[in-house]
């Protein structure tokens, strides 16, 4: 038996049982006996299902290798029918791309390969008229050096607009040599100051100098980033954005050197010099008062560097008026060395370690007004189940994973993000694939960066790394068709990134109608979740099993009653084999309290469906399994 395997009650299960007067979040009560009419207050996104777009790499409509928004169009029933209730378009503004497009050049304009503006337009009707909505990427902590305001902040020091962007002057060291205004290291393996010879200032960029930080202390700038990028869309009728790098608008204005704490590099890591600043609730509220609010739109903010819940929970909190929901990383950055030097150093870590991460952020808005967000994957990131399950011994435990991978995600509490390929289990590009193959800024800066060193063992880790973390794996294109040239993405003879060898195995056409496929299990999971919202969407979640290596379990309770009666609540166990070997079954009956007669199977990650007599079977590696006291 595994640790923390003592005997198990609903009493010793729920000691501190919050009371549904405290956990309401707006819910209201039950009126149909599975749960899936709440009247009232709960806004549409709490239940709702997004899916992160990646444009480049979603949909070729023109044969250019590059995605672009009307190939998007044309796959939107797609989205329609796997479940999607809101599509989230990474950034498709006017961009010199040195960012992916996070460097924006206009944000009235689309980048050419993408499309127009008209054609967003068309893109927000057409996902209105399936039932859908669509939220933006907004990109407004810093903008491209090719930006009309930036190019008027630096033409002169008494430009209107020169403080629209952090401009300082220089130091000199004790040898009169020319150094930075402060000594920190930014994102991308750089330092985060660069000259500017016509104006003779260092100006301030905390990802690559192409992308200069806007100075949110200067109110013209704030006015101008509400109006001409915010409104400016909303006017045109999309539902809300994505919010990039959140909690970085308000600096530190005393701009001091941060401590050495690698001697290795002038430059230093210095989150907490630019990470959750002194007026960025004041920044944030302002942003909902005079843009959001007025339009309903819903807001998910990207907060990094976060040192608990308790940092979180003011972004969230309905009473304050900030952002709706955001996404914390803690989870996902598991294996990562740290945000600046040795992110891409692999950090093994243990199952229990993830459990305590994702119990944190799935528990600290009981008893308050605020939210969560659910997501294993995202444009920044190794594939889910290349990091988390098991996409290297084989097509069976690849697909088994991937499942269980998707029963983990459907059943917590909190607003759902799928992230494009997550459906159909897209895993990391090959391991064989070298260093020429990774496009992205920043993995061919830290890789730089570590050949730099002269260090072979510390090129050789960073490499290890990227295979497992790099941004790039998210970002090859979808894999639609394994019988279609370039995996159906696009007709050109060259893409911009290479398409994953393994497309013939992993794509939707060989998934589609296929029982026992990742997709088919994704479709099945997400109408399981719409129907008992009160369980898996709104559900509090307590953790079992925590330090177990190879069983994750845990259980969600509803604020409703069995069959409507009071006295017990409706309760689901989830209960998850992350592991290659057998493992003990749980005793569903006690763990979730009813009697032999009442425990209920809802679902499993096995081929077919298990019966009653197999309620207490063996987990087959990688099996997941949900069991619920009330009748499905």
């Amino acid at each position: 038996m595994a640790e923390n395997a003592d005997k198990i009650t609903p009493a010793t299960l729920y000691p501190n049982h919050v009371s549904s007067s405290k956990l309401t979040n707006g819910l209201c009560h039950q009126t149909e006996q599975n749960g899936t009419q709440l009247l009232g207050k709960e806004p549409w996104w709490k239940a709702g299902v997004f899916y992160q777009v990646y444009p480049a790499s979603f949909m070729d409509s023109n044969g250019d290798g590059w995605g672009d928004i009307p190939g998007l169009i044309s796959k939107l029933d797609y989205l329609s029918d796997l479940g999607v209730d809101c599509v989230w378009l990474s950034p498709v503004f006017d961009s010199p791309q040195a960012d992916m497009g996070y460097d924006v050049r206009d944000y009235q304009a689309i980048y050419a390969p993408y499309g127009t503006a008209e054609d967003v337009d068309r893109l927000t009707e057409e996902c209105h008229r399936r039932g859908m909505k669509l939220i933006l990427d907004l990109v407004v902590n810093h903008t491209s050096v090719e930006h009309a305001w930036f190019q008027e902040s630096r033409s002169s020091k008494t430009s209107p607009k020169r403080d629209w962007y952090i401009w300082k002057p220089a130091r000199y060291n004790s040898q009169g040599e020319r150094i930075p205004p402060t000594n920190w290291r930014g994102y991308f393996a750089c330092p985060t100051w660069t000259w500017d010879e016509e104006t003779q200032e260092y100006y301030l960029h905390l990802y690559a100098p192409d992308q200069p930080d806007l100075n949110w202390e200067n109110p013209d700038c704030r006015d101008a980033i509400y109006k001409e990028t915010m409104r400016f869309w909303l006017d045109r009728g999309v539902d809300g954005f994505r919010i990039d790098t959140v909690n970085k608008y308000s600096k530190r204005t005393e701009y001091q050197d941060a401590p050495v704490t690698d001697p290795r590099w002038e430059s230093q890591p210095a989150p907490e010099m630019w990470c959750n600043g002194p007026r960025i609730h004041e920044f944030i509220h302002e942003m909902n008062e005079k843009a959001l609010a007025p339009y309903q739109a819903v807001s998910v903010g990207e907060l990094s560097n976060m040192a608990g819940p308790a940092d979180v929970l003011p972004y969230v909190g309905a009473a304050r008026r900030e952002l709706d929901m955001v996404f914390e990383f803690s989870m996902i950055r598991l294996g990562t060395g740290g945000g600046f030097g040795p992110k891409y150093i692999y950090q093994p870590y243990t199952l229990p370690t993830l459990k305590r991460h994702v119990a944190r952020f799935q528990t600290f808005i009981e008893g308050t007004d605020g939210w969560t967000t659910v997501f294993c994957e995202n444009h920044d990131n190794g594939r889910a189940v290349s990091r988390f399950g098991d996409s290297g011994s084989g097509a069976e435990l690849w697909r088994a994973s991937a499942r269980t991978l998707a029963l983990w995600q459907a059943t917590l509490t909190g607003t759902l993000f799928l992230y494009q390929g997550q459906e159909i289990g897209m895993v990391n590009m090959p391991a064989a694939w070298g260093i020429e193959e990774y496009k992205d800024v920043e993995s061919r800066n830290f890789y730089a960066d570590a050949s730099a060193s002269g260090d072979r063992d510390r090129v050789d880790k960073t490499m290890h790394g990227l295979r497992i973390l790099a941004r790039d794996h998210s970002r090859i294109p979808f894999q639609w068709d394994g019988e279609a040239r370039n995996a159906g993405f696009s007709d050109a003879d060259e893409t911009w990134m290479r398409v994953h060898d393994g497309y013939r195995d992993i794509n939707v056409k060989k998934q589609t109608g296929d029982p026992a496929s990742v997709l088919e299990f994704w479709r099945r999971l997400l109408k399981i979740r719409k129907k008992y919202p009160d369980v898996f969407v709104h559900g509090v979640f307590r953790s079992l099993r925590d330090e177990d290596l190879q069983r994750y379990v845990y259980v969600k309770e509803s604020k409703l009653d069995v069959n409507g009666k009071p006295g017990t609540k409706r309760r689901a166990l989830v209960v998850m084999n992350w592991s290659k070997e057998v493992q003990e079954p749980e005793n569903v009956n006690e763990v979730l309290g009813c009697s032999a007669e009442s425990a209920h199977f809802l679902v499993s990650t096995t081929d077919g469906c298990r019966e009653r007599a197999q309620l207490d079977a063996a987990l087959e590696p990688w099996e997941g399994r949900i069991y619920t006291n009330f009748q499905p």
